[in-house]
Formats: structure tokens, C-alpha cells, sequence
């Protein structure tokens, strides 16, 4: 899969470190587009809903930008080339015009399937100032496959509540770019090399040069979300530094090439953003949730730098993860040393638990509707809990609302019993019989 000249090419990109990035506007082309579909057409009752997923006090706005990310390596090619990223980025504002409807979010589904899903954010809205008081950056990173809106949901609800959400498409890991059927793995080392840069690289054009929200943005104070690979990108962001080994870079690159191999070790053998040891990570990144990361199952974080880790961190997973599974992912919360450290288990759920619902035309076929589909759960069920705890996390560990913390602080079940069947109180923000199937882990500060 990579030629012997990757040794030489690791030691080429490792000597580049500097990232720049250009505003472009985002293409379009002429294409009919699908009629844009509603996702959540209903909304519980406010005395039904967890108490954080009630939409914030301000209108969205959202944006397309595109991104250059220079002198990347480029495993695909076995060269340096500036590294495109198209970036979504939603807003609070109170400059919103009257378009109805509102913001569609067009993507495909994994066999090229166009599908649209109606959002509530308003396209380019007006930026402006609006408390006096920056807002901080939440970065969205989606997982292999998937595109930058597959969970829109969570960025218009953080946008609603005082956030500016950057969601990327990760560039060789896309729908659209990866043919799932014929080279399933096409863009699989880019995702393993990419994921933690680009995470970082997004936060560093946000808060370190002139953008389209430099004045309302806050440059001190981030929080990240990643899902699947996003979450082993994630967790590499906030310091778990990988480990891969002759046996893991043998199976990950395909070859038993001995040159190739330990290519691929010295490329993907960084931390934070895709620094050498000693690495140093981005005191700007206040908390960060890893939503099904991938990883652990294979040990690729090294356990030390997880015991080192420092920044406020939530796990969230199923129980019955088939894809990047749940033992590993147990093992990642429960080497991960910051004094604020939480796992959310959904019970008898799989891997799908961060995507928005299935559009209409992946029932199609098994092989789209895998890409979203719960069997025991509803994913609308699953957002609006996603929505709760994101909102929780952010706010707690970014913004220091220190009332907000008190919805990390559970007991160990939300069934609202214990093993005995004895009554225990609901979980704080859930209301009485509303929060079934759920668990919840925590390490108390040290201090």
C-alpha cells in the first residue's frame, strides 16, 4: 500500500510544522438537489426533556468556509501538499433574516446517495457582537466515515447557547470520497495521520488568526467533540499519544514491508496535534468528549500519557459497540488520569449513537442504514441526551459554570433504582421516568 520512500517522507513532513489557512467561498454547482427532509418533526414536552436539550436563547447562524492547512504529507501521494479542508461553522447571532425555511444541510450517504436535511440556522447571518463577552469554540470531528453535519443537531443546540461550532470534513474520509464497496480502506492511514492535526488545526485558525468570527470568538478557552475516529483524533488532542507498534502498523498500512512499516510508526507516532515527544498540549482545550472513539481496542494510546492527561474528558458509549468496542473504550476512561474524568454508558446500544437519524433514502439498503441505525434505541432519543450532557460538559469545564457541573455529578444508574429494586431519585436535569438504559461512571478530583 506504501511505497519504501515513506521512511523518508515521515522524516520530511515531521521537519514541517507550520499551518496557514485561507477564507474561500464553498462551490456549489447546478445539481437538482433532494427535497430537504425534517429529522425531528416533534419535540417532547419541555417537562419531558432532559433539562439542557431545551433550545438556548439565541438564533444560529451558519457558514461554509474553506480552509488550507499548508505543507501537509500527504500518504496518498508520498508528498507534502496543502491540505484542503471545507469547515461548517455555526453562530450565535441576533441577525437572522427572515428565510423560511432555514439552513439545508446537503450530503450523501455512503454508497453516493444525495440526500438534504432541513436545519434551523439561518445561512450567513449576520456576525456581530452580542453580550460583550466572547464566545468560546466547540470543535465537531466526525468519524470514518462520515461528513461535517452528521451531527448538526449538536452544533445548531451549542450555537443556540453561546457557542461558535467548527464541524470539518476531514479530508480522505468522507462519504463522498471514500467508494465504501471497492476500496473501503482508501482513505483509512490519512484518517489514522489526520485526524488530531486537523482537530488542532481548526482551533488554531479560529482563535490565532483574522476570520469571519474573530470578534465575538473567544481565544482562550475551546472545547472538542469527536466520534469514532473523531475520538481517537480527540483523545490524542488532549494527550494520549499513540503507540503504534510493528504488529499495529503492519495491519493498518497492509504490508509487511519492514521500511514501510516503521514509515508508518514514525508518521503516526505523535501526540497533540501531531507533535514528537516531548508533546505539549493546547491549553486552550478546556474539555473534551470522545464519542465511541476508536483505539482502545487495539492499545494504540500510549498509557502513560493517558494517566497524563489533564483536560475534563467524557466518554460516551455503547455497551454493545461492535465496531470500536466497548472493553476498549472502558479501558480508555479508565486510564485517562484528569481529575474530572466521565463515561456515559447507553445500554444495549451500538456504535451509532452520535450521527443525526437515518435520511429517508438510506433505507435503502443495509449498507447506508448501518451508517445511523440503533436497533433498541431511537436516535432522536439519543441527540436529545447527546444535546444534555455536551451542553453540561461545555459549559461546566469551559465556560466554569460551576452550577452546570452539578449535572456531571450521578449517581451510578438513571433507572431510578438500585440492584436491590429499592427507589433511588432521578438523575439531576432528567425528569421522573424519563431516562431509562443509561450509566454513568466518574473519578472524583484527587484533591
Amino acid at each position: 500500500m506504501f511505497k519504501k520512500s515513506l521512511t523518508c517522507a515521515a522524516l520530511l513532513w515531521l521537519g514541517s510544522s507550520v499551518a496557514h489557512a485561507t477564507d474561500t467561498q464553498p462551490t456549489t454547482t447546478a445539481q437538482t438537489t433532494p427535497q430537504p427532509e425534517q429529522l425531528y418533526p416533534a419535540v417532547l414536552p419541555k417537562d419531558a426533556m432532559p433539562e439542557l436539550a431545551q433550545v438556548g436563547l439565541y438564533q444560529v447562524g451558519v457558514k461554509t468556509i474553506n480552509l488550507v492547512n499548508k505543507k501537509q504529507f500527504n500518504p496518498g501521494t508520498q508528498s507534502v501538499e496543502d491540505r484542503k479542508l471545507t469547515v461548517e461553522v455555526w453562530y450565535p447571532t441576533n441577525k437572522t433574516t427572515n428565510i423560511t425555511p432555514k439552513a439545508v444541510y446537503l450530503n450523501e450517504t455512503r454508497l453516493g446517495l444525495p440526500f438534504a436535511l432541513q436545519g434551523n440556522a439561518t445561512r450567513d447571518a449576520e456576525v456581530n457582537n452580542l453580550t460583550g463577552q466572547p464566545f468560546p469554540l466547540v470543535v465537531l470531528s466526525h468519524g470514518y466515515t462520515g461528513y461535517r453535519t452528521i451531527m448538526f443537531y449538536l452544533a445548531e443546540h451549542l450555537a443556540s447557547h453561546g457557542y461558535i461550532v467548527a464541524a470539518l470534513d476531514h479530508t480522505d474520509s468522507t462519504n463522498a470520497e471514500v467508494d465504501i464497496v471497492n476500496a473501503p480502506f482508501s482513505g483509512f492511514f490519512s484518517t489514522l495521520l489526520n485526524r488530531s492535526r486537523d482537530q488542532q488545526f481548526a482551533l488554531d485558525y479560529f482563535t490565532n488568526t483574522d476570520n469571519f468570527v474573530s470578534n465575538i470568538i473567544d481565544k482562550k478557552r475551546a472545547g472538542l467533540v469527536g466520534y469514532s475516529m473523531g475520538g481517537y483524533g480527540a483523545v490524542n488532542t488532549v494527550g494520549g499519544c499513540y503507540q503504534f507498534n510493528q504488529q499495529t502498523a503492519a495491519t493498518f498500512t497492509g504490508s509487511k514491508d519492514t521500511n514501510v512499516i516503521n514509515g508508518a510508526i514514525a508518521l503516526l507516532n505523535t501526540c497533540a496535534g501531531g507533535q514528537t515527544a516531548p508533546a505539549k498540549v493546547d491549553p486552550k482545550w478546556k474539555a473534551m468528549i470522545a464519542m465511541a472513539p476508536w483505539g482502545g481496542n487495539y492499545q494504540l494510546f500510549n498509557a502513560e500519557s493517558l494517566a497524563s492527561i489533564t483536560t475534563p474528558t467524557l466518554f460516551v458509549s455503547g455497551d454493545l459497540d461492535d465496531i470500536s468496542g466497548y472493553k476498549g473504550i472502558q479501558s480508555l476512561y479508565q486510564q485517562t488520569g484528569a481529575d474530572h474524568t466521565y463515561m456515559l454508558t447507553y445500554h444495549n446500544a451500538r456504535h451509532n449513537i452520535a450521527p443525526h437519524p437515518a435520511p429517508q433514502v438510506a433505507y435503502k439498503n443495509e449498507i447506508d442504514l448501518g451508517h445511523y441505525f440503533e436497533p433498541s434505541w431511537s436516535n432522536v432519543q439519543l441527540n436529545t441526551i447527546n444535546k444534555h450532557f455536551a451542553l453540561a460538559m461545555m459549559d461546566c469545564h469551559v465556560k466554569n459554570q460551576q452550577d452546570k457541573c452539578a449535572y456531571l455529578n450521578l449517581n451510578g444508574q438513571s433507572n431510578e433504582q438500585d440492584a436491590q429494586g429499592n427507589p433511588t431519585p432521578a438523575w439531576n436535569g432528567f425528569a421522573h421516568r424519563y431516562a431509562t438504559g443509561m450509566s454513568w461512571d466518574m473519578k472524583k478530583p484527587k484533591n
